[in-house]
């Protein structure tokens, strides 16, 4: 069993739980079981599967343990997982998010939150007077992505957090492009990190997964109350696709980030590509800030093509990317931004944000660097 005097990689594989303690079996075992038998008619740690199950606790141990959280919390999706994280507001309060955050997100904070009276102001998080300028008095949350999604901008996790703390906010980060390998909010002073573990954490392109955790034994009750309450939860065998996703994270991390940062180089390079982002190239704002709260630069990157018709072209003509609206997963995975990732935002608001119908959004997978260069390069020359 893992704990955290271990190092990270070693985490990984053995979580919380590394063998069944009834067996010895070397996996936690798919228990696919919907109640539990409550001996002499008391209830043990599991008594009904919504409130808990074997398979899922493997994956809500790990995330706990690898981001310095007390309790975690498995759920259906990662926008269940911020679903979850966001009904620690009420009715009434004001939350502050950044401009330039993924689609689905923006989709929740546009047209679900204000049912529920919460009304959600768009800032660049970047620039923490942004954030301080949109401080309203029923404001309560601050919800954060770095690197942002797609355009890798960066906060300040340890600064917002700094200020949220100040004005009594709660900080919520989707530490999604980084994973807890990378970064760790809770430990700059966030309050509740999510992921969408659909992506790097389970990394095989298999499955729908969200997680969270928080430091906070309060705020992990409050979580595990709207866990439980809504059944938005991680079905059994989803949960032992994550446990086992989980183990080769740093592998497969390690391999992504290296063949991003060779095509970031490259792309750079290419008459056919007008920008790169991408938090590994020396020019791009933001890096000194990233590089001191995470430990590296991730292998998600986004390039915006100089002819806007060329998006298109290049998507019928590569071989090796999946072109998905994904991330995370050991193929390489090309997405068109402007009508997969972010369809959900009004196009006005796109162009103003610099997400444009040639934006390219790519997740480096662990195949031979040489053959994605190959592929991607006789595309963007077609």
């Amino acid at each position: 069993m893992a704990d955290k005097t271990y190092r990270p990689a070693t985490q990984l594989v053995h979580q919380g739980a590394d063998r069944d303690p009834v067996t010895g079996a070397s996996a936690i075992p798919i228990y696919q079981a919907s109640t539990y038998h409550h001996f002499d008619g008391e209830p043990g740690e599991f008594d009904y599967a919504r409130g808990g199950n074997p398979s899922r606790k493997q994956p809500e141990e790990a995330i706990a343990l690898l981001e310095g959280g007390v309790e975690g919390f498995a759920y259906a999706s990662g926008m269940a997982a911020i679903a979850g994280a966001l009904s620690l507001l009420k009715t009434g309060d004001h939350l502050i998010a950044p401009a330039d955050l993924y689609g689905g997100s923006y989709r929740y904070l546009t047209r679900i939150l204000p049912q529920h009276g919460i009304e959600t102001s768009f800032v660049n998080t970047s620039d923490l007077r942004q954030i301080k300028a949109a401080l309203q008095p029923n404001t309560k949350g601050l919800f954060l992505e770095t690197p942002a999604n797609p355009l890798c901008s960066i906060t300040d996790l340890k600064g917002a957090a700094d200020l949220a703390k100040e004005n009594g906010l709660l900080t919520i980060v989707d530490n999604t492009f980084m994973t807890p390998l990378l970064q760790n909010p809770l430990a700059l002073g966030c309050d509740v990190v999510v992921h969408s573990a659909t992506k790097f954490l389970g990394g095989h392109s298999d499955l729908l997964a969200g997680l969270s955790t928080t430091a906070d034994p309060e705020l992990a009750r409050r979580l595990k109350l709207w866990n439980n309450s809504t059944g938005a939860v991680l079905p059994p065998f989803d949960s032992f696709l994550l446990a086992r996703g989980i183990k080769t994270l740093k592998v497969r991390l390690e391999a992504g980030q290296a063949n991003a940062s060779i095509l970031a180089r490259r792309l750079e390079e290419h008459p056919a590509v007008k920008k790169v982002f991408f938090p590994g190239l020396p020019h791009h704002p933001g890096r000194e800030l990233h590089h001191r709260q995470a430990r590296s630069a991730g292998a998600v990157l986004a390039f915006e093509l100089k002819d806007n018709a060329a998006a298109q072209k290049l998507m019928k003509s590569v071989k090796l990317p999946i072109i998905a609206p994904s991330l995370g997963g050991v193929e390489t995975i090309l997405t068109h931004c402007w009508s997969m990732s972010h369809a959900a935002m009004p196009a006005p608001l796109k162009k103003e944000l610099g997400i444009s119908p040639g934006l390219m959004r790519l997740s480096a997978g662990i195949e031979d660097v040489e053959d994605l260069w190959d592929d991607l390069s006789n595309g963007l020359q077609n």
